[in-house]
């Protein structure tokens, strides 16, 4: 549990280190790069809306399969 532990904290650590040096040595004005963050996480939001309804949508006819018999 110590050594996952260690590795998680290790790996975030590492992650944050990388993404403010990306964010520094970038060569995007900071408006850009925003802009970019925003359209990519409204990018994500809807793909996981997308991959929500369509389980949901399964889920309901499973439900009904399993209903009717």
């Amino acid at each position: 549990m110590n050594k996952l532990f260690s590795f998680l904290a290790g790996a975030l650590a590492g992650s944050l280190i990388g993404a403010v040096l990306v964010l520094l040595l970038t060569p995007a004005s900071g408006e850009e790069l925003r802009a970019e963050a925003v359209d990519r996480w409204q990018y994500v939001l809807d793909e996981a809306r997308k991959a929500m309804e369509e389980t949901s949508k399964e889920m309901e006819a499973q439900f009904e399969k399993m209903k009717s018999g």
